[in-house]
C-alpha cells in the first residue's frame, strides 16, 4: 500500500499527519510526499525527522514550484509501488487502523475506491465528509458535512465517491482512466476522478472504521475568494466534462435555483454566504463567481476534448450517469444553509 500527501507550506501540521501514518497497523506501507515548493522548512524537517525511519519508508519529491494537487498527486502516483493508493491531506491526522480498514473493501474487484470517515479536528464529534453528494448544476458537498456523529453513518454503504483528504484508490482503475485531471489545479478534482471513475463502472464504499480527523479550510482559508473561483471554475468543468446532456442543458437552470436559495440562506444568516458578512464581501464574492465562470468559458475547448475521450472506457449509458447523480443528489435546503 501506498499513501501519497501532497505538501505546501504546511510544516507543522505535516509532522502530525507523518506522525499519524507512522503509527498505521497491520500493513505495511510506503510513504510518498510530494512538497510543491514549500520555503517554511517542510523538506528540511521531513529529512531531519522521517527518512530513515525505523517505521515506514518516506520517500520526498521536492518540486521548484506549487504545482497544485492534481498534478503532484499524479507525481505520487507515477512512482508509487503499492497495489493500493491511497491520499491524505496533510492537514489530517488518520487513526491507527486507517490504512487497514480501508484496503479490505478491495476484495470485491468491482471496488475501485474506498472513503473515510472524516472528522472535523477542532471538535471529532462534527462530521466533516462521510463520502460525497452533488447537486444537480454539480456543485458537490461532503455528505454528513456538519452533522453531530450520533452513527447515523457507522455503516459500510456505497457512496458516490471519496473525499481526496482521505481516500485509497485501486492501482489498476487509475491504469484504466488515467489519473487527476490537471486542469482542475485544486478542488473539485476528487469529483471529477470520482465521477470518470463511476462512468467507468467502479464502485466507491465507504468505510466507518477507516477515521481521520481534518484541519478544515487551512489550503487557501475558507473566505478566500480565489477558493470560490476555483470551486466555481471547476464546478463548470466538471459539468462539461462528465455530465449528460440531459442534465448538461439545464445546468443554467439549476444553478439559478442554487444561487437564490443562497441569497435567502445568507439574509437569515447561513450557508457558504454567510461566511462573507456585509454587501462589500458578498459582491466580492460574486465578482469571484463571475472569475471562475469566465475562466471556465476558456478552458472549455480543452475539456469538451477530454469529454470525448471518456469513452473509451465508458460502462455506464447516460441515463445511468443521470440516475446515478440523482440517487445521490443533495437537497436544496441542505446544500444553501450548509457552510462548506
Amino acid at each position: 500500500m501506498t499513501v501519497v500527501v501532497v505538501n505546501y507550506n504546511r510544516r507543522d501540521l505535516l509532522r502530525n499527519c507523518l506522525e499519524s501514518l507512522m503509527r498505521q497497523q497491520t500493513v505495511a506501507i510506503e510513504i510518498i510526499v510530494v512538497d510543491n515548493g514549500s520555503d517554511d522548512g517542510s523538506v528540511k524537517m521531513m529529512e531531519d525527522d522521517f527518512q530513515g525511519s525505523s517505521f515506514y519508508p518516506l520517500r520526498i519529491i521536492a518540486n521548484p514550484d506549487n504545482r497544485g494537487f492534481c498534478e503532484a498527486n499524479n507525481q505520487g502516483f507515477a512512482v508509487a509501488r503499492g497495489e493500493f493508493l491511497a491520499l491524505l491531506n496533510n492537514d489530517a491526522e488518520a487513526a491507527p487502523q486507517w490504512v487497514a480498514s480501508l484496503v479490505e473493501v478491495f476484495a470485491n474487484p468491482e471496488v475501485g475506491m474506498a472513503a473515510s470517515k472524516v472528522l472535523v479536528y477542532e471538535d471529532s464529534t462534527r462530521i466533516d465528509k462521510v463520502g460525497h453528494l452533488i447537486y444537480l448544476d454539480g456543485q458537490n458537498r461532503g455528505r454528513g458535512t456538519g452533522q453531530r456523529d450520533h452513527g447515523q453513518y457507522d455503516r459500510m454503504e456505497e457512496v458516490l465517491w471519496p473525499d481526496g483528504c482521505a481516500a485509497m484508490y485501486r492501482r489498476s482503475m487509475i491504469e484504466q482512466i488515467g489519473g487527476f485531471d490537471e486542469d482542475f489545479f485544486a478542488y473539485a478534482d476528487d469529483a471529477e476522478l470520482g465521477l470518470r471513475a463511476r462512468i467507468a463502472g467502479w464502485r466507491c464504499v465507504y468505510v466507518p472504521a477507516a477515521a481521520v480527523r481534518h484541519h478544515r479550510g487551512t489550503t487557501l482559508g475558507l473566505r478566500s475568494t480565489r477558493r470560490v473561483e476555483l470551486i466555481e471554475r471547476n464546478r463548470v468543468l466538471l459539468v462539461a466534462k462528465l455530465f449528460p446532456w440531459s442534465l448538461l442543458w439545464l445546468n443554467g437552470v439549476f444553478y439559478a435555483i442554487r444561487m437564490g436559495a443562497g441569497l435567502w440562506a445568507a439574509i437569515r444568516g447561513k450557508g457558504e454566504i454567510s461566511r462573507y458578512p456585509g454587501w462589500k464581501n458578498k459582491i466580492r464574492v460574486a465578482m469571484a463567481l463571475l472569475k471562475g465562470d469566465w475562466e471556465a468559458m476558456w478552458m472549455l475547448p480543452r475539456i469538451l476534448r477530454k469529454r470525448r475521450e471518456v469513452n473509451r472506457y465508458r460502462k455506464l449509458t447516460p441515463r445511468q450517469v443521470r440516475q446515478l447523480l440523482l440517487r445521490y443528489r443533495i437537497s436544496l435546503k441542505e446544500l444553501s444553509q450548509q457552510a462548506i
